[in-house]
């Protein structure tokens, strides 16, 4: 069983654990607004957002419910995370659930909200706005995210090492894959690039989503990527570098530093899916 939170639809059953956990949550993040957590502020959360919100919600592995996302359209009305449960990997679960249904998405956060600031500046946020929240007078900084760069990748493993190439002119490896071309499915697109780039022959049939990553795209700005990645195909394959290819090699967890960033991501998926990364 994976070791990351599952993100699944909020049910009247969850009512109580969302707000205790909003509660809690709300009153860690925001120390500075009066009557934080309780009163007029949960009337409203049971009263209004729990019931004209797309709510979803985080489930640890132990089916306890740690963490709230509530959308209004592709707006983020209120993302929250039971304190015990932070640095798990919910809140980031949670967004990349709202951007795998909307692309991209915007959210308000309290300027003196510095964590969360934080947090968004990671995943790739950026400001485009200030104003006064009406009901605390506190200021409220609106941000944006972009939706994603696309892109595909394979998870070829071999001994605990993954498979990575570099291109010609870039610095960081990373894994076999790349964009789409239009009119292309997601598998076709990866058999296209691990037949350009290394000379593997891939039938489409034979590979298997594994998992979504969510990163900033290596040299892009601080662009969003969104990466599918896959198992399948010939695990045996010797690859041989194509024109754009500098180099190929089998990469571990020592080699973090030599990878783009979504490199990191592949990692703590494959190893908690229980997919051993010497």
């Amino acid at each position: 069983m994976s070791a990351f939170p599952v993100v699944r639809p909020y049910r009247p059953a969850d009512e109580e654990a969302v707000v205790d956990l909003w509660a809690r949550a709300s009153k860690e993040a925001h120390p500075f607004v009066e009557g934080e957590g309780g009163g007029a502020r949960e009337r409203a959360v049971r009263e209004v957002y729990l019931v004209k919100a797309d709510n979803w919600v985080a489930e640890a592995p132990d089916g306890t419910v740690v963490g709230l996302l509530g959308l209004l359209g592709a707006e983020i009305g209120g993302l929250f995370v039971a304190p015990e449960a932070q640095g798990t990997g919910a809140g980031r679960a949670l967004l990349e659930h709202a951007v795998n249904l909307h692309g991209e998405v915007s959210l308000e956060v309290f300027e003196r909200n510095e964590r969360s600031r934080r947090f968004y500046e990671r995943m790739g946020f950026t400001e485009h706005g200030r104003r006064a929240d009406e009901e605390t007078g506190h200021q409220l900084i609106a941000l944006r995210r972009p939706a994603p760069l696309e892109s595909v990748a394979w998870l070829c493993v071999r001994d605990g090492r993954i498979l990575n190439v570099r291109t010609r002119g870039r610095d960081a490896f990373y894994l076999p894959g790349g964009k789409y071309e239009p009119g292309e499915t997601a598998a076709q697109a990866l058999v296209r690039e691990l037949a350009e780039e290394l000379g593997v022959s891939v039938a489409a049939e034979s590979l298997t989503e594994a998992f979504t990553v969510h990163d900033l795209a290596h040299g892009q700005g601080g662009r969003p990527l969104r990466m599918r990645c896959f198992t399948g195909g010939p695990q045996d394959a010797e690859p041989v570098p194509g024109r754009e290819i500098a180099e190929v090699a089998w990469l571990g967890r020592d080699d973090l530093d030599r990878c783009a960033p979504a490199y990191r991501q592949v990692v703590r998926r494959l190893e908690a899916d229980g997919v051993r990364v010497s």
